[in-house]
């Protein structure tokens, strides 16, 4: 089953404008580095807003590996990979199985082969929880979609269950994604379901046809790496991804 990874950087000054070429050039690592199956370098927003406040400083990147393997040699070995180090002066990474996976990015489905039986064993272990959301929001939408971000952020911002979160996105309007990270699953799906900001604004999304396409993903981190402003927030040992045939 595939893993998947997302990277935090925040580069130099100087390598800020690196950072946004490379977005144009990285969309294509898939096509060269071995076992990488999805990747989309990603602008970010300013500290935790997911509204129209760029950090031209801070990049981040998504991935989807064939399995552990591949991301270690990518790591290890690739030119890319050396070239993050390089000009960041500060990172973090964390590694992510999948627990359920729900769209299409750019036409495209990461997790084609996604085990449904291992993944919701996976979830039923408890832990800490990862969620990746995109969007395309079309022109026509943004005026609304944007009314309704500050809401929706500050009622994100206040629930005691999350750990960090940042706004992304392959442009800084039109092409929006966000990454946080929560305790555990219950506090995803009071935030998800249970908070009526969030419901209403995702009910508003469904009867005015906001999003021409969408993904939703929950992932268990089984490992990070750096820090992201100053700390790691999931604390988690670098580890491989648990063996499901072996019960660990």
């Amino acid at each position: 089953m595939p893993i998947a990874s997302f990277h935090l950087q925040r580069t130099t000054t100087a390598g800020a404008l690196t950072s946004m070429v490379g977005m144009v050039r990285q969309q294509r690592l898939a096509r060269v580095v071995p076992g990488l199956r999805f990747a989309r370098r990603l602008g970010t927003g300013r500290g935790r807003a997911m509204g129209l406040q760029a950090d031209l400083r801070r990049w981040a990147t998504f991935a989807v590996w064939d399995d552990d393997d591949a991301l270690d040699a990518f790591l290890a070995e690739d030119v890319v990979a050396t070239r993050w180090r390089e000009r960041s002066v500060e990172s973090w990474s964390v590694r992510l199985r999948p627990l359920a996976v729900h769209g299409r990015w750019a036409g495209t489905d990461p997790f084609t082969d996604l085990d449904d039986v291992a993944a919701h064993r996976l979830a039923q272990d408890g832990g800490p929880v990862a969620v990746l959301t995109r969007a395309r929001v079309p022109a026509r939408h943004w005026p609304a979609f944007y009314r309704a971000v500050p809401a929706v952020e500050a009622h994100l911002h206040a629930q005691p269950g999350l750990l960090q979160a940042v706004g992304v996105g392959e442009r800084p309007v039109g092409l929006l994604a966000t990454f946080s990270l929560w305790q555990a699953a219950s506090d995803v799906d009071a935030f998800a379901y249970e908070g009526t900001v969030h419901h209403d604004v995702v009910r508003a999304t469904r009867d005015g046809g906001w999003f021409t396409e969408e993904l939703f993903a929950r992932f268990r981190p089984y490992g990070s790496t750096g820090t992201w402003d100053g700390i790691d927030p999931l604390a988690l040992p670098v580890a491989r991804c648990p063996d499901e045939g072996n019960g660990s």
